[in-house]
């Protein structure tokens, strides 16, 4: 197993404390894998391995578990009655009700709890009513391109950064497509899989869908218009121009169940001049730069909004809260915020013209306050400062420390 510290360092800080550790993202972006390194830890702390306990109900070995009475009866009788017993759960929202049984486990038992899921409800009210103030949450994110790097070099040498980007926007981050050389067509066959997998699994038959050409229909506007801004009308709309009716809740529905399946961001817009949110013309980013190009095949128009997408995980990777900028009737791709930290980003793959240079600057420097501001690039540019704002190439900016 290639280690990621971005997040075992995370978890382990909360070994043996009393809370449920739950890890959530996207099918395939590591989760199980992450739970392992965590037991092996464990393990090398010194702990017997029959105090360690491991099921993955993704597997058939565990059908017969898929209910809180089983499972729970299941796990009590191997409980350790010598020490405490460190529970490992790997996608548990198979499982119906499985908080109340994580919770009679806490209440009852000596017991240190890890569950990983795919969906966002399983941050719904019911953990909260039952695991009240008992869980750290680590959201999973597929490969940065820190941790891309350190899986391509496990079995062949790298390119430089920057030509080394041109590959991560094309194949993204899921572990699996990094851990050999695949070509392009076996690449994005496995890609294809993961996201069948989720729509099929996760979206479709969870919510007992009947209409799944529309909801694919949904998927590839999505997918199409990353890094635009776009609502459920203009979705109805565009449905509506190909002879398929379908009203705004509805679209909104969908969405929403992309969402809590993991494949898209929602990325609201703020006001900087109002400072707040608004509740309009959301844009949408994907969990992998991949789904993009499996899904639809890859085009060279799309790589401003690719790139725009690998930043925004990122900043996401790194804690950031990221919005759309709104200032007057301009757009700040990115502004992030953290505590007390805020950056402003603008993302753009090159500036060839002053035109070019006076939109992407002009709009950070409209911005009077101190926080840094920053302009993201991928040709060559001379100097890393203009009045003040940083430039940087992306690929320098994804493996900065300094943010």
């Amino acid at each position: 197993m290639i280690k990621r510290p971005l997040y075992t360092e995370k978890i382990m800080t909360y070994v043996n404390t009393p809370f449920v550790k739950i890890l959530t993202g996207v099918r395939r972006c590591g989760k199980s894998t992450i739970l392992k390194m965590v037991m092996q830890e464990l393990r090398q702390r010194g702990i017997d391995e029959r105090c360690i306990l491991h099921y993955n109900f993704d597997s058939l070995e565990y059908e017969e578990l898929k209910t809180a009475e089983t499972l729970f009866f299941e796990i009590k009788q191997h409980l350790s009655t010598e020490a405490k017993t460190y529970l490992f759960l790997d996608e548990i929202q198979e499982v119906k009700f499985w908080e109340k049984v994580v919770n009679s486990l806490m209440t009852d038992y000596d017991v240190d709890i890890y569950v990983t899921g795919s969906n966002s409800r399983m941050m719904s009210s019911e953990i909260s009513t039952h695991l009240t103030g008992r869980y750290i949450s680590f959201r999973i994110f597929p490969l940065s391109f820190a941790e891309y790097l350190v899986f391509r070099k496990t079995y062949t040498e790298v390119s430089d950064n920057h030509s080394e980007l041109i590959n991560y926007l094309k194949f993204g981050g899921f572990p699996a497509i990094h851990l050999q050389s695949y070509s392009q067509d076996d690449a994005y066959t496995i890609i294809r899989d993961i996201y069948n997998s989720t729509i099929f699994t996760d979206i479709v038959k969870r919510n007992q869908i009947r209409k799944v050409d529309q909801l694919e229909r949904i998927v590839r506007f999505v997918f199409d218009n990353v890094g635009r801004t776009f609502s459920a009308s203009s979705i109805s709309k565009y449905l509506k121009s190909e002879n398929r009716s379908i009203d705004n809740e509805t679209v909104y529905s969908y969405l929403a169940k992309l969402e809590s399946a993991y494949i898209v961001h929602r990325c609201s817009r703020y006001d900087v001049q109002g400072k707040e949110i608004l509740k309009t013309q959301e844009k949408f980013y994907l969990a992998d730069p991949a789904f993009r190009y499996g899904v639809l095949g890859y085009s060279s128009d799309s790589v401003v909004a690719m790139l725009e997408n690998i930043v925004y995980l990122e900043l996401r990777r790194r804690g950031y809260e990221v919005y759309v900028g709104k200032l007057d009737n301009m757009e700040i791709d990115f502004i992030a915020t953290k505590q007390e930290s805020k950056l402003y980003i603008q993302v753009t793959q090159q500036i060839n013209s002053p035109e070019t240079e006076q939109r992407e600057y002009g709009r950070l420097l409209d911005i009077h306050d101190n926080y840094p501001k920053y302009v993201l690039r991928t040709d060559a540019f001379a100097g890393g400062n203009y009045e003040g704002i940083k430039t940087m190439h992306i690929a320098e900016f994804l493996l900065s420390a300094e943010y």
